[in-house]
Order: structure tokens, then sequence, then C-alpha cells
């Protein structure tokens, strides 16, 4: 309920204690989202949160934590979901909006669900570096660009503009953070939003 505080003395006007929300993590640390602002600064904000989310679900777990496959019959891990996240940064930023020819991250031609089914040798510091990475060379590529400016996206036979870009990210991590809910709950019980 610290998100609506009230004047004086006086409950909230929904009369809803902090009960009836989620519970908020105490080490959450995201950058609070501005409730007015320019369509910029809403876009990246609210891509931050969610990357912030990712972070924050991440914190604290053994490597075979991450690793776990806690909500069966799933195959997501909270590791293969950072290694999906570092290829889907890549993937839309680099690869299909800037036409980069870097290589893929966590896909092969032979194998190229790489990115959940883990190798043995996955490191899950070195893979949550590796999205780190991605995510910074993400913001300096949105840094550098308007968000009027235009893309053709591989494979696809019409234009994108960076806007539908970041909002395309930000849905991407709203599903998975979602996901990562789930996962973490499943490994050591924690829950909250």
């Amino acid at each position: 309920m610290s998100e609506h505080p009230a004047e004086g003395d006086a409950g909230p006007e929904s009369n809803l204690t902090d009960e009836a929300f989620s519970p908020v993590w105490a080490d959450d640390d995201r950058p609070r989202i501005p409730r007015v602002a320019g369509e910029r600064e809403a876009l990246a904000a609210y891509l931050e949160y969610y990357r912030a989310t990712v972070e924050m679900k991440c914190r604290g777990l053994a490597p075979q934590q991450a690793r776990a496959r806690s909500m069966p019959p799933s195959t997501m891990s909270l590791h293969g979901l950072v290694r999906h996240l570092a290829g889907v940064e890549r993937w839309w930023f680099q690869q299909n909006f800037e036409r980069r020819n870097v290589p893929f991250r966590f896909f092969a031609a032979d194998n190229p669900d790489l990115d959940f089914d883990l190798p043995a040798d996955a490191d899950f510091a070195a893979d949550l570096e590796a999205w780190r990475t991605e995510c910074a060379v993400s913001r300096e590529i949105v840094a550098a660009h308007a968000l009027d400016d235009l893309a053709r996206p591989l494979d696809w036979h019409e234009d994108v503009d960076l806007r539908w870009l970041v909002l395309r990210m930000t849905t991407e991590y709203a599903r998975h953070c979602g996901h990562l809910d789930l996962l973490r709950e499943g490994v050591d019980g924690r829950t909250g939003a």
C-alpha cells in the first residue's frame, strides 16, 4: 500500500489494507516507474522495471536452484529464462533492429533450445553476466535512436519502429517475469510481486 500513501491520518479511499495486495520482497530495489512521464521515459522505465525483476527473482540462488525445473511438466528454469532473455535481447536489438553481424546466444542449428536445455557446464553466474551485457548493449541501441526510427527485422516483410520493439520486449519480459514468479516459488517458496 506504500504506492498509495494516504494524507494525514485518513485511511485509503478503497478501504483495502496491505493484506489485500501481493506481498512485496523485503529486498525489492527495482526502480520506481514514473506515474507521469514522456513516451520515451515511460517505455524505458517499464522495460527497466522488468529487467530489474529478473535480477531480483534470481538473487540469492545457488546454481542448482537456478537450474531446477520446479514447475513440472514445464522444462523452464530460472537459469534457462536468463539465457533465453539474453538471446532475445541480442536477437531483437542487435541482430534485427541494427542488423549487426553477431552470433546467436544460446542457440545452434543442431540444438536450437540451448537456452532452456542447459548443458551440464552451463554457469549461472556467467550467464547472468551475459544477460546483463546484452541488456547494456540494448540500452545503448535504444539511446542512439529515435522511437520513430525504422528497421526491417530478419525474415519479415514489413518495417517496425523502435517504439514497437521496446513494447515487444516489455511484453516478453512481462510474460517471463510471471514464469519467474512461479519458478522461484517452486524452488524455495519465496513469493512476492
